[in-house]
């Protein structure tokens, strides 16, 4: 092998080397700047039952923006309930989102109002609600069709002013 050749490789791989430094330590650096979220719970009531949910609070922008990004799961009880603070035409994105969600559009009394199923990890299709909400819960794909959720279905939590006891 030639001299020229080695230096080459060896110049590729040093290259490669500080490139993954680099990416790592903006990695390291933009998962610090992560938003941080509340926690609470609340019940889903459908038809076929109530169902609790452990869910995180997006209630500034910055949470808002980065919603549930990055997650490369999430608990089949577990979700983020975004609250705008009254009704109005929301939208969504699954950017740097890895998990397919179901996105649930509340109205200011708790009613499900609207939800779009199985978002498309990383798409940046928008996702609108087709009326105003005043919140939405996301959640895993698949969560409305295993609890049979319609639309006129209640989310009950303190936004909502319906909050059940046990919550």
């Amino acid at each position: 092998m030639s001299a020229r050749l080695l230096s080459d490789r060896i110049s590729r791989r040093v290259l490669v080397a500080l490139l993954a430094l680099a990416l790592a330590a903006f990695a390291s650096a933009s998962r610090a700047e992560l938003a941080t979220f509340a926690k609470s719970r609340l019940v889903v009531e459908t038809a076929t039952g109530k169902y609790p949910f452990n869910v995180e609070l997006a209630l500034s922008q910055p949470q808002m923006a980065q919603g549930l990004m990055y997650r490369r799961s999430l608990a089949p009880d577990a979700g983020m309930l975004f609250d705008y603070g009254a009704e109005q035409h929301v939208a969504f994105w699954m950017k740097n989102t890895l998990i397919p969600l179901d996105m649930i559009f509340i109205g200011e009394d708790g009613k499900v109002v609207d939800f779009h199923e199985r978002a498309v990890p990383l798409s940046l299709d928008t996702i609108e609600s087709r009326v105003p909400a005043r919140a939405v819960l996301e959640v895993n794909g698949g969560t409305v069709a295993r609890l049979g959720l319609k639309v006129g279905d209640t989310v009950h939590h303190a936004f909502f002013g319906n909050a059940l006891a046990a919550e």
